[in-house]
Order: structure tokens, then C-alpha cells, then sequence
């Protein structure tokens, strides 16, 4: 649709090129506070959001983050649980969690369908709008790319594999919180623990993770440790209802504008922005910072915002270089099959700084707590882990 009132050749006020947990929140901010721009959001599959579940402790989100999201957070619980092989531990505060198919049902219907073009591909995209297969042009004032993990293009990237079964009980699980980590199980590529979700009486979510150091993943064999553990736990499976795979980057070093690309006048958000944890690869948080920052942006002068957004996403990255330190500590001065001492080591820790560390809000006396006392790797590999490196020619991405 052309509007000649706002400028020839414009079809949209903004264009959302992918449709991923970053652009449906955008999409669904800006519908809650600004419905009269013009959004078109381009997916190429026929749904938003993919098939993944995605989760964070409300304590990662402002109060009025959470309030602007609460419609599509499906499940919520008031505290989680962790186990490993000598401690385990339940700890406070509200953790949450989004899935697709809610994310789908709920932006869909408030953006609504002149605002989505679902099983549409991108042939390309550039700071004016993007060219869809068949040739049809979408000219837009701001392009905002939001199309996932693009590989690690000079960034060092480790790895966090998944696959979960949401799983139908004969009878119920019992579990009345999350199990975040359960470490107890034999540690195999890596950090291995169990993820845990209950979703009702009888209905689960059980993941099998792996921290690897590459990121293939054998969906057969984390199927049939998934379905070894739900067995060990004395649960019998009526139904698979639903299977999630996943790899999420964890980063070590590199050198993010190489990552991020020229500055070419398209905003970059997401994983694409380098918009991630570096621990725990979760986008969550930022993807709803993201959101909120740009529903508050003038959003008349679409390079404009890129420039905004490439300074957020490198000044994120400068910031959060103690968190890339403890990853090579975990990946490169332990044993694979040792990994898992330094997160049963981290979560002695006072509560509060736990939390701290998953809301990238660490504090200097937080950082000094992490590094003192016993270390749980060799002491002369830790300080080798020390300096941030680039990127290994031939590196996994």
C-alpha cells in the first residue's frame, strides 16, 4: 500500500524483516503504543517465533517490562530448583517463561493480518526495505533486521545444544517449581545437565543441554537421553505433544563489528544484534529492552536508529567482558567432563548475586566473590584464560 501523504514508494513506517522473539516483541510494543504506524512484519514461516520455549528470572526485567509482557508469558512459577552431584538447592524469585505458540496467538492478533506476511521470504534487505521472492519490493522508512543467528562471523563462540519434549504424564510429575539444572546426570559433550519445566499436573517440558565446544548436535541420541532421564525420574510418558531443538552461542571473544557488519543503515536486533547473554546465550531480556527502547524512539529516520542500535549493541559487548572471562574459564581451563564443579561451585553463592549475574547487573564486590576462594579450574589455566583473544581461524561457527 503507497501513501503519497507520507512520501512516494513508502509502504510502511517500519518493516520487520524475520519474525523471532525480537521482532514479534517490537511488533508487539509499538501495536500497544504507537497502533497508528504502519508495521509490516515479513516471516518465512507460516508462524511467529518458530517452535521454542524462552525463559529468564523476573528479576532480568524492569516491573514495567513486566507488566507490558505479562500477556504472553505462558507459565511463571515464585522459585527454582538446581541439582548437582554433592549440593543442590532451591532457590527464590519469580522465573518465567514465554512459548511460541502464545507469542504467535498474541501478537498476531493485536498487530493483525494487513500488519504480517507469514511463509514470505527475503531475497534481501537494505536501509529503504527489502526485495521478497518473486520480486516484490517493500519500501520502508525504518528496516529493522531481526532474522536470527547469522554464524559467528569473528566472534569465538562456544556452544549451548539442546533438545526438549513437552510431554503428556499418565500421572502427575509432583514438581510444584523448575528445575534449571539438574547436573546429577552423567556428563557427556561437555556441561550436561537437565532442564525442567512443569507446565501443569501432567504436562512437561524436559530438556537435555549440553555447554559444547561445537555446535553438532545428534537429535536421536538427546531424544533418547531425554527419554532415559524422564524414565529414571519414574514418569511415564501418555503423549509427545511437542519437540524443540536448539544451539545458542556462548561467546569468548571476538570482535563484534566485524560481527555486526558494515554500517549500512538496517537495524540489526537479536541474536543478529549480538544482543545475547554470553552465558547462557537467553535473549529474552534484551530482545524486551530492545522493544521498549525503540516504541520510544521518534522512528523517523530509520539509519538513524541502526547507528543507535550498532552503539547499544558495542557498548553491550564492552560491558559484559567479565561474563566472556568466566565462559573461557569454564570451556578452556576445565575438562569437559569437570565443567559442571564450576556451576556447582557458582551456585553456593549468595542468592542475590546469582540473581545479579543473570541480570548482567554484577556489581566490583560480585566479580571479586566470583574469583575468590577455591578455584574450581587449574589456577595456571584460569589466569592463561585471562585476555580476550581473537577469533581462531577455522573456528566452529
Amino acid at each position: 500500500r503507497r501513501d503519497g501523504a507520507r512520501g512516494a514508494g513508502v509502504n510502511a513506517d517500519v518493516l520487520l524483516v524475520g519474525g523471532g522473539l525480537a521482532n514479534a516483541l517490537i511488533a508487539w510494543r509499538l501495536a500497544q503504543v504507537r497502533p497508528s504506524l504502519r508495521v509490516l512484519l515479513v516471516e518465512r514461516d507460516g508462524r511467529l517465533g518458530g517452535n521454542h520455549t524462552w525463559c529468564c528470572h523476573a528479576s532480568d526485567l524492569s516491573a514495567t517490562a513486566r507488566a507490558w509482557l505479562e500477556p504472553l508469558v505462558a507459565h511463571s512459577w515464585r522459585s527454582h530448583a538446581v541439582r548437582f552431584p554433592r549440593y543442590s538447592r532451591i532457590l527464590p524469585g519469580g522465573y518465567l517463561a514465554l512459548t511460541s505458540a502464545r507469542l504467535h496467538d498474541w501478537v498476531a492478533a493485536l498487530v493483525g493480518p494487513d500488519a504480517l506476511r507469514l511463509g514470505c521470504n527475503v531475497r534481501s534487505v537494505d536501509a529503504g526495505g527489502a526485495e521478497l521472492d518473486g520480486g516484490q519490493r517493500v519500501d520502508a522508512r525504518v528496516v529493522i533486521d531481526g532474522r536470527g543467528w547469522p554464524g559467528a562471523r569473528g566472534l569465538d563462540v562456544r556452544f549451548q545444544k539442546f533438545l526438549g519434549l513437552e510431554l503428556e504424564l499418565s500421572a502427575s510429575h509432583r514438581l510444584t517449581r523448575p528445575v534449571l539444572m539438574d547436573a546429577t546426570v552423567s556428563q557427556l559433550d561437555g556441561y550436561r545437565f537437565v532442564y525442567v519445566l512443569p507446565f501443569g499436573p501432567r504436562r512437561v517440558l524436559v530438556e537435555d543441554t549440553r555447554y559444547s565446544d561445537g555446535p553438532r548436535l545428534s537429535t536421536g541420541r538427546l531424544r533418547d537421553a531425554t527419554l532415559e532421564y524422564v524414565s529414571a525420574q519414574g514418569w511415564q510418558p501418555v503423549s509427545v505433544e511437542r519437540e524443540e531443538v536448539g544451539v545458542l552461542p556462548v561467546a569468548l571473544g571476538g570482535d563484534p563489528e566485524r560481527f555486526l557488519g558494515p554500517a549500512d543503515g538496517v537495524a540489526r536486533v537479536g541474536l543478529r544484534g549480538a544482543l545475547f547473554h554470553p552465558t547462557t546465550g537467553y535473549s529474552l531480556p534484551d530482545a524486551v529492552r530492545v522493544a521498549a527502547a525503540i516504541a520510544a524512539d521518534p522512528l523517523d529516520d530509520g539509519p538513524a536508529l541502526a547507528t543507535r542500535l550498532r552503539r547499544l549493541s558495542l557498548a553491550t559487548w564492552r560491558r559484559r567482558g567479565f561474563f566472556r572471562f568466566l565462559n573461557r574459564m569454564l570451556f578452556q581451563a576445565a575438562a569437559p567432563e569437570q565443567r559442571y564443579r564450576v556451576m556447582q561451585r557458582f551456585y553456593r553463592l549468595d542468592a542475590a548475586l546469582i540473581d545479579r549475574f543473570y541480570a548482567d547487573e554484577l556489581r566490583y564486590r560480585d566479580r571479586v566473590r566470583l574469583l575468590t576462594g577455591r578455584p574450581p579450574v587449574p589456577i595456571a589455566q584460569a589466569l592463561a584464560c585471562i585476555a580476550e583473544r581473537p577469533r581462531r581461524a577455522g573456528a566452529a561457527s
